[in-house]
């Protein structure tokens, strides 16, 4: 086509706006306003002198309706592409039929479509062109458009929800000089200027906590994390992660704020605390449901465990739950082992899973009552893990034993094992007041609201595997 695209346009009203602005124009009615709109046409029928077009933006769509008689360059109007920008000026109308309309006085071509954007009504629906062309699918589906959008409204929320509540935002390091902070295998890489090797960051824990040393008493970061792990429904290798950390707060403080933030999240952005998810009810309402890891456990297969009983005899208890464990596992893996394959599956909640053996919890402060445990929960929600919270661990003499334990891991082979953080262990020694450690997925939050049953459907770019033949 001949229009030469401009390099601005000037757009007074969204789709959404003249949706929810009109709703009381009679059919065969004209508004007298005139507005100036905007976006792709994705639909386009021709009727002799008269040419209705869907005309879709980020909000919504409304149709334009073009007519030989008082339409500009009406001819070439019908000659518009599927998948085509558009500017189009004219009257609010609603037609006969009763369809909200923008009578085409005078149009432009913004941008054209070069390719086609699938069956208009099926979408695209080739798995790998969705992720692969995510600026194709968020057209063709509007589901993954509205996905995003959620996403956005839903950290926004987030955000808000902890700035009202006293927590300043910050920003950490990507690159580690040790990964640290959770039990995953990072991705390296290589400082030339430096001479070292960096990591990108498993989590954000430990570099909050040396800001609640330093004196920030309640602080948040929002931030991309990134572990060097397999690709499934439930795992990205980048994702976003809330963490968050309360000085002279314990895990029972995390738990109540976990709660009220999801709902209130739920609220602001769903409209409401009671969903839907896989064809279930998922009511997120607060209070939620505390048990312990062993009361679950115990729940689901009618087996008691305790870490008292011995590692070998917790061993005979897995393989006779058809559970694998390793030889060199101790009690409390073998535990959590039980635990993931068996219980977490099934666990609908929302529930708080708590008291975690110590051995797989190297950051979190001895349980005050029970020998052997931490103070530490899961929140899992639709059988998923949603938030993983702390009483943080705050003597340095301890953590160093923690960490020196993990390092014998690591060298015995576990590539997740955490290493020795000296800066760290360092900075607990100036003190650590006691202090709740909270982390959120928000990737898992916002599947949960929006109804996806894969992270990469809330991801605008995911992570794939390489397109054959590159």
């Amino acid at each position: 086509m001949a229009d030469t695209p401009p390099y601005r346009f000037d757009k007074t009203a969204s789709a959404a706006q003249l949706q929810e602005g009109y709703l009381d124009l009679a059919a065969g009615s004209g508004s007298g306003q005139v507005v100036t709109v905007a976006g792709r046409v994705m639909l386009r029928r021709e009727m002799g002198k008269l040419t209705f077009a869907t005309l879709t933006d980020w909000t919504g769509s409304v149709q334009l309706f073009a007519g030989a008689g008082w339409t500009d360059r009406f001819d070439a109007f019908n000659k518009i592409s599927l998948g085509d920008w558009v500017g189009a000026t004219g009257e609010v109308v609603r037609t006969r039929t009763g369809e909200l309309s923008v009578q085409v006085r005078s149009w432009q071509l913004l941008a054209e479509a070069r390719h086609s954007f699938g069956d208009k009504w099926r979408g695209v629906a080739d798995v790998d062109t969705r992720y692969r062309q995510r600026y194709v699918d968020m057209w063709a589906n509007e589901g993954s458009r509205q996905a995003i959008l959620v996403r956005s409204r839903a950290v926004s929320v987030l955000r808000r929800f902890l700035e009202d509540r006293g927590f300043v935002e910050v920003e950490t390091p990507v690159f580690h000089p040790v990964p640290g902070g959770a039990t995953a295998k990072p991705f390296v890489t290589h400082h030339n200027a430096l001479g070292t090797d960096l990591y990108l960051r498993i989590a954000l824990e430990l570099y909050l906590k040396r800001l609640v040393v330093g004196g920030l008493e309640r602080v948040f970061e929002i931030g991309r994390v990134f572990r060097n792990e397999g690709l499934s429904p439930r795992h990205n290798p980048e994702f976003t992660m809330l963490e968050l950390y309360q000085a002279y707060a314990d895990y029972h403080d995390m738990m109540e704020l976990t709660e009220q933030m999801v709902a209130h999240v739920a609220r602001q952005v769903a409209g409401r605390t009671e969903l839907t998810y896989g064809g279930r009810p998922l009511d997120l309402t607060p209070p939620w449901r505390r048990a312990t890891l062993l009361e679950l456990v115990a729940e689901r297969t009618g087996h008691e465990l305790s870490l008292q009983m011995g590692a070998d005899e917790l061993r005979r208890r897995a393989a006779a739950l058809g559970v694998p464990v390793q030889a060199a596992w101790g009690p409390g893996k073998v535990v959590l082992e039980v635990y993931e394959k068996t219980t977490e599956p099934s666990l609908w909640g929302p529930v708080f899973v708590m008291d975690y053996p110590k051995e797989v919890s190297p950051l979190a402060r001895d349980h005050r009552r029970c020998p052997g445990l931490v103070e530490r929960f899961e929140a899992v929600v639709a059988g998923r893990e949603l938030a993983n919270a702390f009483s943080e661990l705050t003597d340095p003499d301890e953590q160093r034993a923690n960490f020196e334990a993990q390092a014998r891991a690591r060298a015995g082979g576990d590539e997740e094992a955490m290493p020795l953080d000296e800066d760290f262990l360092r900075a607990l020694e100036y003190g650590l007041p006691p202090t709740g450690g909270l982390g959120v997925g928000v990737d898992r939050l916002v599947m949960l609201l929006t109804g996806a049953e894969a992270i990469r459907d809330v991801i605008a770019f995911p992570t794939l595997r390489p397109a054959p033949g590159t």
